[in-house]
């Protein structure tokens, strides 16, 4: 692996969603960086593609098929995975309509995968790194828990949620070791979302584009690092400026 640095060897990464996008740039970034990767998504063929890219640019990582808005596929993947040392909350659902027309069903499957699944997983998978007193933790927000966006008022509120959650975590841990941090992207070039809306999100921000996954990828794996060791119950966000105008 020609970029192969050793920060993160002989840790074991959990990220959820990684079969594409933000995800699987995390998961090919953490790998690259040496830790050995759990890529956890629902698609057997996605998952084993992110795997072989890894492990043929020389890293390990293994596929792990759960769908985390399912409380006891969770249970199953606790057991499946084993300890952890970074636990990357990446599953998402972004679905956006009006208030009035939203389905009852899209609300429950948004909450259940963007604030029970991380809750649900950190209680899995954090008694272990408080017993080692070393892990870190990197949920994925998102600008519109900071933004009034029409239509987006059941993802805005979940990813507010997801933030709340990081804080307090943050809080409840942080004297025993485990940091706890968000990453909150902006516009991100991937398959979620409509691309027409994406581009005029980015169109307001000060750099006017839209991010790659990479991009987003690079700030995980330093949160997931020593590297960002005083850093907890932030929230960062990786908009192109967006939430700063």
């Amino acid at each position: 692996m020609s970029e192969h640095t050793p920060e993160l060897t002989g840790r074991r990464a959990l990220v959820t969603g990684a079969t594409s996008g933000i995800g699987a740039a995390t998961a090919r970034h953490l790998a690259a960086h040496g830790a050995e990767v759990i890529v956890v998504g629902r698609d057997d063929a996605r998952g084993a593609a992110v795997v072989r890219r890894i492990t043929d640019a020389g890293g390990t990582a293994r596929f792990v098929r759960a769908d985390v808005g399912d409380p006891a596929q969770i249970t199953a993947l606790r057991q499946e995975a084993g300890d952890i040392d970074i636990l990357v909350n990446n599953a998402g659902f972004a679905l956006w309509a009006p208030t009035e027309t939203f389905p009852r069903e899209d609300l429950e499957a948004t909450w259940a995968t963007n604030v029970r699944a991380p809750f649900l997983l950190v209680a899995a998978f954090v008694p272990a790194m408080l017993e080692n007193k070393n892990g870190a933790i990197v949920n994925i927000g998102s600008i519109a828990a900071d933004l009034g966006m029409s239509g987006a008022a059941a993802y805005s509120a979940s990813k507010a949620a997801l933030h709340a959650l990081t804080r307090a975590w943050a809080a409840e841990f942080g004297g025993r070791g485990v940091r706890v941090n968000t990453v909150a992207p902006g516009p991100v070039r991937t398959s979620m979302g409509d691309p027409e809306v994406v581009e005029q999100i980015a169109a307001a921000a000060p750099l006017g584009r839209v991010a790659e996954p990479e991009e987003i990828a690079e700030l995980v794996g330093f949160l997931a690092s020593d590297r960002s060791g005083y850093i907890t119950g932030a929230t960062l966000d990786v908009d192109g400026g967006r939430n700063a105008v």
